[in-house]
């Protein structure tokens, strides 16, 4: 849906679930892809990612990845810089509505690719997704042990975006090498809130 001004909540298109590329193919189909074209993505294509790496899928709470204990220490950013109807920006993922609310203006990608140590997947890919976590949630509950747990989920979480791009006939590739605390800077987490992975997206 086209708009004009981008409103502080954006309310995302529902999720597919169903799609004609099976499980089977996509896990045959997955590779790291660092090149993409220039075209842009769509709302719908950001929404069914975010979804895939966080959403609702049942009436308690359950979300598409498993996460110990139910306690979803997960929180998904994008940054757009070329998507259809979505003004440049980074934008938090509300999983409970499925919608977008802004945190930072302007194309960050730029600046979130030097923060990688100059990846230049992260300043041509379309989109990036940025998963952060708030360790506490869990460890609260199972101690030190519970940093494991995170981790184990933040991979969960990010397979699932791989495996959604496939579907989508759209490439990706995981990155863990960043500067911590610029990227928190230019995505303006909570102090609470570390930032595990930068996921590009494009055609």
């Amino acid at each position: 849906m086209p708009i004009t001004t981008f409103p502080k909540i954006f309310k995302l298109p529902p999720p597919r679930d169903q799609s004609s590329v099976s499980l089977e193919s996509a896990l045959r189909s997955r590779r790291s892809v660092r090149a993409y074209a220039s075209g842009p993505l769509t709302v719908a294509h950001i929404a069914q990612l975010l979804w895939a790496a966080q959403g609702i899928t049942g009436r308690g709470g359950s979300r598409t990845a498993p996460s110990a204990g139910a306690l979803y220490p997960l929180e998904i950013y994008v940054a757009a810089g070329n998507v259809q109807a979505l003004p440049p920006g980074i934008y938090k993922y509300l999983y409970h509505d499925h919608t977008l609310v802004q945190t930072a203006a302007e194309d960050k990608r730029a600046e979130l690719s030097r923060a990688a140590l100059h990846q230049s997947a992260i300043a041509k890919a379309p989109a990036v997704v940025i998963i952060g976590a708030i360790y506490e949630r869990t460890t609260k509950k199972y101690g030190d042990r519970g940093i494991r747990y995170v981790y184990m989920e933040v991979g969960h979480a990010a397979q699932n975006v791989c495996l959604q791009a496939v579907a989508l006939g759209l490439g990706t590739v995981v990155i863990g090498a960043f500067r911590d605390d610029e990227v928190k800077q230019l995505a303006h987490l909570p102090v609470a809130e570390q930032p595990l992975y930068l996921i590009p997206v494009g055609r």
